[in-house]
């Protein structure tokens, strides 16, 4: 439970930060006890320094100065539009060739739409492991399109639509 409030007031905070699950490393989990001279976890570290655990992270809270000592992540709005510029032809779909299924729903049109894409010369990027495990992405990209399924196919940044439109 102390983990999981540490990551929600850091995502409270729009702080920018990654994870390592200590349990997967037993020689990592004890060797951070001695080198940080903090014996539990969550440990929070900004730009390789320990700030502390959640009761540290607790106070700064509180006082304020949390939001003065950890770095902001970007915007949601402008991750998205990061990830749709990033190439000319930019296709957002569930699943991939090798793995038709990743959801409860089939995503055959998704497969469809990018070997429809590649019967063209076209240089296109396809976003699916960054997009399928960031449900912010996921479901913030459905609002900032307008656009409630997946696929999405965005040219030069605009949205053309799904499938059906592309056909």
């Amino acid at each position: 439970g102390f983990s999981r409030q540490m990551v929600e007031i850091l995502q409270k905070h729009g702080v920018a930060f990654s994870s390592f699950d200590i349990f997967s490393d037993e020689e990592v989990r004890q060797g951070l006890k001695a080198f940080s001279n903090w014996p539990t976890y969550p440990q929070l570290y900004v730009k390789g320094e320990l700030i502390g655990g959640l009761d540290i992270v607790k106070e700064l809270e509180a006082s304020g100065e949390l939001d003065t000592i950890c770095p902001k992540g970007q915007k949601l709005e402008d991750r998205l539009k990061s990830l749709i510029n990033k190439a000319p032809v930019m296709l957002f779909m569930k699943g991939n060739k090798q793995n038709e299924f990743l959801c409860d729903f089939p995503v055959w049109f998704g497969i469809k739409q990018n070997e429809f894409l590649c019967d063209f010369p076209v240089w296109f990027g396809i976003k699916q492991n960054e997009f399928l495990l960031d449900s912010q992405v996921r479901q913030g990209l459905k609002s900032f399109s307008n656009w409630p399924t997946y696929p999405q196919l965005y040219v030069k940044g605009e949205l053309v639509g799904g499938l059906d439109i592309v056909k």
